[in-house]
Order: C-alpha cells, then structure tokens, then sequence
C-alpha cells in the first residue's frame, strides 16, 4: 500500500455551501454526490430528516443541512445546485443535502483552528474547527457527530 496516497486522501475535505457559508467533511467519508431527489417522509423524525431514499437496494436517510446545522430554511440559492452528499461512517450511510458542492480544500493541520466559542454550545454541534478560505473560512464538520453516529471508538 502506498501510505503517502493515504496520508494525502486523508487531508482532503470536499466543501458544500449552506446558506452563505462553506462547511467541508473529510474526502474519504464522502461515498458520492449524487442529484437531489424523492424522499419518502418517516412519520415522527427529527425535524431536520427530510425523509429516507433508495440508492443501490440500501434504504438511506438524508438529512437537510441547513435545518441540521442550525440555519434558515430559506435556499436563496439555485435549486439545481442541490445535492446530496453521501457520508460514510463504518457500516453507516447518511445522506446529506446542501445548496451547492464547493471546491476540494487541503488544509495543513497547522490552519485548522477550532470553532469559534459561544457559536453552538451544544453537544451535538458537529462543527470541529474552522479553517481560514478564501477572504472567509471553511466549517470543518464530523461526520459521526452531523450524522449523530455513536463514535467508533466510544460503546454504543
């Protein structure tokens, strides 16, 4: 195995724009981005799973980003910018819907620095750090925590 192409894999994030900011998850948690489509509502779900899809004879639930991450509902952008960002976390797909796929970003573990305080002081609040983009910055997000999956290293 090349551990070099490993190391590199795992320094990339894909960013997503919601709202007016960019969110990004690590490269090697995305399974794929596909086109918004149905969802069939689940009777009684959290309020920001907008419902479950099929993809490939699995049943996934899609979560919507914006309601997930704490913003406004309202799109402002171009419904054919939509997608849903497939995240991977062990056995786990989730389905995460968000206004428009952004650029690839590298950061060095140098910039990252961590979210800013009195942001979301919740337990759930996925955002880990920020890291500086671009005349803004880029919301690095984990996947077990947007996706509210138990760690992998923590007892169910």
């Amino acid at each position: 195995m090349n551990h070099a192409h490993i190391t590199e894999a795992a320094r990339r994030w894909l960013s997503f724009r919601l709202g007016e900011q960019l969110y990004a998850v690590p490269l090697v948690q995305v399974g794929e981005v596909i086109r918004d489509g149905e969802h069939t509502p689940v009777p009684g779900a959290a309020a920001d799973l907008l419902g479950i899809r099929h993809l490939r004879g699995r049943i996934v639930p899609v979560l919507d980003g914006r309601r997930r991450l704490g913003l406004p509902a309202d799109a402002g952008g171009s419904e054919a910018d939509v997608r849903i960002v497939m995240l991977v976390h062990g056995a786990h797909l989730v389905g995460l819907r968000v206004d428009a796929i952004g650029d690839l970003v590298a950061p060095e573990h140098a910039e990252i620095a961590p979210p800013p305080p009195g942001g979301q002081a919740r337990d759930d609040d996925p955002v880990h750090g920020v890291l500086p983009w671009r005349n803004g910055f880029v919301a690095l997000l984990d996947v077990a925590r947007l996706c509210r999956l138990p760690a992998e290293s923590e007892a169910a």
